[in-house]
């Protein structure tokens, strides 16, 4: 029996084979961030305090709020300035909080507290973002340099690495903080806190730059004798573009993660400098500087302590997560798809 014209048998039949695509490193890497869930929440989290970061002069100016204007109405001048419903044995542990004012307001001034925790948010973010950059800029530039041409430059480098690196950072910050920020004043830097968050953001970098150097430096002792390396040596390529075309498009994953795990770290540290003094001069407001005053009042109006403390902890625990996350989706040795 014959098949029908027209038609052929199904084994005769051509079945093309479906396309095999390729997947980049970051597609993998992306893959593998997706799919873990404390990765991807932590992400929206992120991604919300930034925006409210971004825009807290409109979300403060929406709700009718402003970080720098007082509110004697919101206070009892004939019970130490406290928030009006603070400070007696009925008063609650959120007291002082109303729809007017969300998470109250500061003692003495009536400051609306949620909006100084926006533009605190906004400043803490950008101290610690500009040091991040700079910290990841100096490490990599001196960690590359470092690692390829070794010799004498190697052994130059590495003792200025362990000559920062033999400072104790805090006392020193604290030593220096009037000296430098006048300095900087002296360069032509706006007095006030224009110079002081100059000094944050140089001060970090300065000191933060040899940890990630090193980290680079091993990765490019290995890289170096890679073929790819020896054959664009032997193509004539310049040392520059050896270091920057070739080398460095192979580190971006150790400088990622040390750059997702530096941040928070600078977060907290900016906080604990504004909280000794070293920060942001007031009224400018920092989570540092509203922990500092709270501690006063931390009887008094336990919210005043609790809320800043627990916004901090959030922020800096959302960065760990999303460094802890991007190192897990990076490891070459996750032995997942």
């Amino acid at each position: 029996m014959t098949a029908p014209v027209g038609t052929e048998p199904f084994a005769a039949q051509d079945v093309a084979p479906a396309a095999i695509e390729g997947r980049s490193l970051s597609a993998i890497a992306w893959g593998r961030f997706k799919r873990d869930k404390t990765a991807m929440v932590s992400l929206y989290v992120l991604v919300f305090l930034l925006l409210c970061a971004l825009f807290a002069p409109q979300i403060s100016s929406l709700l009718g709020l402003d970080p720098y204007a007082l509110n004697p109405g919101a206070i009892d001048p004939n019970n130490g300035g406290v928030p009006i419903g603070c400070g007696t044995p009925e008063s609650g542990f959120f007291c002082g909080i109303s729809w007017a004012h969300p998470f109250g307001v500061e003692p003495g001034t009536g400051r609306d507290l949620f909006a100084r925790l926006l533009y605190g948010l906004r400043i803490s973010l950008f101290i610690s973002l500009s040091a991040t950059i700079v910290t990841v800029m100096l490490g990599t530039l001196f960690g590359v340099v470092s690692g390829y041409l070794g010799g004498r430059t190697d052994a130059v480098i590495g003792r200025i690495m362990d000559l920062i690196l033999a400072f104790p950072f805090l006392l020193i910050v604290l030593a220096l903080s009037g000296v430098f920020t006048d300095r900087l004043t002296s360069m032509g830097v706006p007095e006030g806190n224009a110079s002081r968050i100059t000094y944050l953001i140089l001060v970090f970098s300065l000191f933060g730059w040899p940890y990630l150097a090193r980290i680079v430096r091993g990765q490019v002792l290995s890289l170096r004798e890679r073929e790819f390396v020896e054959a664009a040596v032997a193509m004539g390529s310049g040392t520059r573009r050896i270091l920057f075309k070739e080398i460095l498009p192979n580190l971006w994953a150790p400088i990622m993660i040390y750059a997702t795990l530096t941040l928070p770290t600078y977060i907290a540290t900016e906080a604990v400098l504004s909280f000794l003094g070293v920060g942001v001069l007031p009224p400018t407001p920092t989570f540092g500087a509203i922990l500092a005053d709270s501690v006063t009042y931390m009887n008094l109006i336990p919210s005043y302590l609790l809320i800043p403390g627990v916004l901090l902890a959030i922020v800096v625990v959302t960065f760990n997560l999303i460094g802890d996350s991007v190192r897990d989706a990076l490891d070459p040795r996750a032995g997942r798809a």
